[in-house]
C-alpha cells in the first residue's frame, strides 16, 4: 500500500500494517506533512522528493530520494520552435518573457501585485504570459486598464500546454507547491516564488528555499508583495543575462532523472 500524505493515509497504512501488507509513503514537499511524520516509523519505505525532508524523518526505517513524478519534461527547443510557441501567444522572441501562474485556483496576492505592475506600465522591458486561474480570470480582465492595448501581455485562464510554454520562457513567477518546484527544476528556469501562507508547516516556503539555497530562485513573502517589490526582483534578474543563465543552471542541479523508474524499483523491492 502506497500513501502520498494527508490524513486519509493514517487509517489505510495502519490497516495494511495489521495485515502484514508492505507499506510505502511518498512525500513531495521539502518539509514532511503531519501524516507522513506520524507514520514514518511504521512504514517500510519513505520516498522523498527533496533531500531536505530526510532530516525531519529521524524515525524512518528506510528513506529513498526519488523525486516527484511529473509529465513536464525538459525539451530542448531551438530558436525557431520557441519563436513559434511565442508567436501563437502573440508575443515576440526579441524581448524576455515572464510566465506567471497560480494553479487552477489562482493566487490572489500575485494577481493583485501583477495587476498593479501592469497598470503602472512597469513591464515595458519584458513580455508576460499570465494565467491568473479560471476563478479569477474575469476579475483580472476587468481590473487591467486598456487591456486591448496591452500588446506585451498574453492573459489566459489556464495553460494547458505548460510543457512547451515553460520551456520557452525566461523567468517564472509562481507559488511554490512541490510540483511547481519539481517542474521548474526539470526545465531549468529561474524563478520568483511567493509561497502560499497559512499552509501546514509552512511547507511552501520550505519548498521555495530548496531552489533559493542553490541560487536558482528569489522568494518574496506574501506580506511583502507589492508591484514595486515584484518589479525590482523581475528586472534585477532579467536585465542580467549571466544571472539569468546561472540561475537556470542552478535549478537543473536539483532535478532528479528517471523518477518513475526509481519509484518502481522501490515498489519491486517491497513486493518481492
Amino acid at each position: 500500500m502506497i500513501g502520498t500524505g494527508g490524513y486519509i493515509c493514517g487509517a489505510g497504512i495502519l490497516a495494511a500494517k495489521k495485515y502484514h501488507i508492505p507499506t510505502m509513503l511518498h512525500e513531495s514537499n521539502a518539509f514532511p506533512g503531519k501524516a507522513v511524520k506520524m507514520l514514518s516509523k511504521k512504514v517500510d519505505t519513505i520516498l522523498i522528493s527533496f533531500e531536505e525532508a530526510r532530516k525531519e524523518l529521524t524515525q524512518a526505517k528506510n528513506i529513498v530520494l526519488t523525486g516527484t513524478p511529473t509529465k513536464i519534461k525538459n525539451i530542448s527547443l531551438n530558436s525557431m520552435q520557441k519563436k513559434e510557441v511565442l508567436s501563437r501567444l502573440g508575443l515576440k522572441q526579441e524581448k524576455p518573457v515572464l510566465l506567471i501562474f497560480g494553479g487552477s485556483q489562482g493566487a490572489k496576492a500575485i494577481n493583485d501585485a501583477v495587476t498593479g505592475l501592469i497598470n503602472q506600465n512597469l513591464n515595458s522591458d519584458y513580455q508576460i504570459i499570465w494565467a491568473p486561474g479560471p476563478l479569477q480570470f474575469n476579475l483580472v480582465k476587468q481590473r487591467i486598464k486598456n487591456l486591448s492595448k496591452q500588446k506585451e501581455l498574453k492573459l489566459v485562464p489556464y495553460i494547458y500546454n505548460m510543457e512547451e510554454v515553460l520551456n520557452s520562457v525566461d523567468l517564472v513567477l509562481a507559488r511554490s507547491g512541490a510540483m511547481t518546484i519539481t517542474e521548474i527544476a526539470i526545465t531549468g528556469k529561474p524563478a520568483i516564488f511567493v509561497p502560499l501562507p497559512n499552509v501546514s508547516n509552512n511547507h511552501q516556503e520550505y519548498n521555495a528555499k530548496v531552489l533559493e539555497n542553490v541560487g536558482a530562485a528569489k522568494i518574496i513573502l506574501n506580506k511583502d508583495l507589492t508591484p514595486e517589490v515584484l518589479q525590482k526582483e523581475i528586472t534585477d534578474i532579467l536585465q542580467d543575462p549571466q544571472t539569468l543563465a546561472k540561475m537556470g543552471e542552478n535549478a537543473r542541479k536539483i532535478a532528479i532523472k528517471n523518477v518513475e523508474d526509481k519509484i518502481y524499483e522501490e515498489i519491486q523491492k517491497l513486493v518481492k
